[in-house]
C-alpha cells in the first residue's frame, strides 16, 4: 500500500480528500492535518510515501514545508493541492522537487489519475532495478511530469475531440447537460469527458452556487 498524508488547512477539505485517496486501490491515508508544523511532525511519525500538501496554510507557507521535507531524514513525495495557479509559485513547487501539481477546485477522477500516475512510476522504478537505461529514464521521467494520461477506459479520442472543440467554441463555460446537448452524447457521457478534460488541464471546474442545494458543475475551455 502507498502511504498518504494529507495537509490542508481546512478541516471538510481535508476529509474531502482523505475519501479521494482512500477509494483509490492501492492508497490508504495515515493520517490528515491541518498546518506546516504538523506536515513535517507527521512524515516524521507516519513515514508516508506521499505527501498531498496544501500551499496556503495558517504556521508557514507550503512551499516551505516542501523545503523541509527535501532535508528530512525520511525520503517522501509531495504532490500540491493547492488554489494557487501564479507561475512563480508552480516554479518554486517543481524546483522544490513536487512529483505533481494539481488545482483546486479538482474532480476526484482528477486526483485519482495523478494518483495513479504516482503508483506507475514507483512500479516502474522498481522494475528497473538498479541501473536504468535512457530510454526507461525518459520515460519515467515523462510519466512523473505529467505527459497527458491515457484515456480512461469507455472513452474514445475522438470523442473526447468532439467535446473539447464544442467547450472551447462555446466560449463561456457549460454544464455537462449543455454539453450532451451540443455534441449528441448522454450527459453521463458528455461529464465523463469533461471530467477528463480538467484532468489533463485542458478544462476547469467551476461550481454555481445557487439559492439552494448541492452547486452545479459548470467547465471552462483552459487549452
Amino acid at each position: 500500500m502507498i502511504r498518504v498524508l494529507v495537509v490542508d488547512d481546512d478541516f471538510m477539505v481535508a476529509r474531502i480528500h482523505s475519501g479521494y485517496v482512500a477509494r483509490v486501490p492501492g492508497f490508504t491515508v495515515v493520517d490528515a492535518v491541518h498546518t506546516g508544523g504538523a506536515a513535517i511532525s507527521g512524515v516524521a511519525v507516519h513515514g508516508p510515501d506521499l505527501v498531498l500538501l496544501d500551499i496556503y496554510l495558517p504556521d508557514m507557507s507550503g512551499l516551505d514545508v516542501l523545503t523541509a521535507l527535501r532535508g528530512a531524514s525520511h525520503p517522501v513525495d509531495v504532490l500540491m493541492i493547492t488554489a494557487a495557479r501564479d507561475v512563480t509559485t508552480v516554479r518554486a513547487a517543481m524546483r522544490g522537487g513536487a512529483v505533481n501539481y494539481l488545482i483546486k477546485p479538482f474532480t476526484a477522477r482528477a486526483l485519482t489519475e495523478r494518483l495513479e500516475q504516482y503508483a506507475e512510476t514507483r512500479r516502474r522504478l522498481a522494475r528497473i532495478g538498479s541501473e536504468a537505461r535512457q530510454d526507461e529514464v525518459d520515460s519515467l521521467f515523462g510519466l512523473a511530469k505529467g505527459g497527458p494520461p491515457p484515456l480512461p477506459k469507455g472513452l474514445s479520442a475522438p470523442t473526447c475531440a468532439l467535446v473539447a472543440d464544442a467547450l472551447k467554441a462555446s466560449g463561456t463555460d457549460l454544464s455537462a447537460a449543455e454539453a450532451a446537448v451540443l455534441t449528441g452524447l448522454s450527459r453521463v457521457s458528455a461529464r465523463r469527458y469533461l471530467e477528463h478534460l480538467c484532468a489533463v488541464g485542458q478544462a476547469e471546474l467551476r461550481p454555481r452556487y445557487g439559492t439552494a442545494g448541492r452547486p452545479e458543475h459548470r467547465y471552462r475551455w483552459t487549452g
